[in-house]
């Protein structure tokens, strides 16, 4: 027998909304990503807890440790050197963000930083290090000697960056003039030793200087309106 039109309509109205119920659930569990997520040539440490700042700001690294291991490099020729106008070299952004450590925070600063001998007793030993620098020189491209580029910590360990983090750590071309053979010669040194100076005579926030160190080097001062 014939539906009445009423319940045509209520039939049709059960089923529109069943629809409707099943989009909406297929749609909150389709397109899931993983939380802990990274990009391959980020060079997230291999094995070890890091995590990331939020978005648009520094990664935070595991922090010092009592044992250090060799950390994954970036894939070879996955990183490139940028220059400044004067020929400075800069990191590669993707590569090395830089990532800061946990342990160095404005509450922190007398016990860690600004205390004498806080970075020896943190640094990773020349045995970790200096097989992470040649997979590092593969990474970036770099071809000159290895004696005359620096493993270098886009943070220092002075300004709160992290030890081993590899997104912290690259392989440093020399500045221009330099002499060959001569061993790094990298006038960023002298910019991390005023940075520290001035965090630590409360002149400048922790927190904008590693901003600062970490986008150019080579403006870091000026930057925070500190005299280079």
């Amino acid at each position: 027998m014939p539906l009445s039109t009423r319940s045509y309509s209520a039939r049709w109205a059960a089923v529109a909304a069943v629809t409707v119920l099943a989009t909406a659930v297929a749609g909150c569990s389709s397109g899931k990503t993983g939380k802990g997520g990274t990009d391959a040539k980020g060079g997230t440490p291999s094995g070890s807890a890091s995590a990331s700042a939020p978005s648009g700001s520094i990664p935070v690294g595991p922090g010092p440790q009592s044992a250090y291991t060799v950390q994954r490099q970036p894939a070879p020729g996955t990183c490139h050197f940028r220059y400044t106008a004067d020929k400075q070299p800069l990191p590669d952004p993707t590569c090395t963000p830089g990532a800061t450590n946990p342990k160095v925070t404005p509450q922190t600063l007398k016990t860690t930083i600004c205390q004498s001998g806080y970075t020896k007793g943190i640094r990773p030993p020349v045995s970790i290090t200096g097989r992470e620098k040649t997979a590092n020189a593969k990474s970036y491209g770099y071809t000159g000697s290895p004696h005359d580029a620096e493993y270098d910590h886009l943070i220092s360990l002075q300004l709160g960056g992290d030890p081993n983090d590899p997104r912290n750590l690259w392989v440093e071309p020399p500045s221009p003039g330099h002499k060959p053979g001569a061993g790094p010669n990298n006038p960023k040194d002298g910019v991390e030793n005023k940075l520290k100076a001035a965090i630590c005579a409360g002149k400048a926030d922790l927190g904008k200087a590693q901003q600062a160190i970490a986008h150019d080097w080579t403006t870091a001062l000026s930057s925070l309106g500190l005299k280079e």
